[in-house]
C-alpha cells in the first residue's frame, strides 16, 4: 500500500520578519513554487518574498494535516514563533534538507 504524505510548513523571508503557513502534498514542489513567485504581487508569500523553510511536519492523512494547519493558523504570533524555535531555534533555512521520498 502506498504511503501518503501531506505537509504543513512555515516559510519566512530572508530577514526572518514575516511568516507564511501552508499545506501541500509535495513540499519540494511547493517550495519551488514559492521561490519562483518571490516578489510577485497577488499572494502574501510572493509579495513578502517568503520561500525559506523554517518548520514543517509530515502527516499520512490529509485531514490530520488540515486540522494541524488550522490549529497553527489560529495561534497568536508568539506561539507560532515558539513552535518554530522548539525545533529550529536558530531559524536555519531547511530548504536543502527536503528530499523526495
Amino acid at each position: 500500500m502506498r504511503q501518503h504524505n501531506y505537509f504543513i510548513y512555515i516559510i519566512t523571508n530572508a530577514q526572518r520578519q514575516t511568516i507564511y503557513k501552508g499545506i501541500t502534498n509535495d513540499l519540494e514542489r511547493r517550495l519551488d513554487e514559492h521561490y519562483r513567485n518571490r516578489g510577485k504581487k497577488g499572494s502574501f508569500a510572493g509579495e513578502n518574498s517568503c520561500y525559506y523553510l523554517v518548520y514543517w511536519e509530515r502527516f499520512q492523512y490529509v485531514n490530520h494535516a488540515i486540522d494541524r494547519e488550522k490549529q497553527i493558523k489560529g495561534w497568536k504570533f508568539s506561539k507560532k514563533l515558539a513552535l518554530i524555535e522548539s525545533l529550529n531555534p536558530q531559524w536555519l533555512f531547511l530548504n536543502d534538507e527536503i528530499v523526495d521520498e
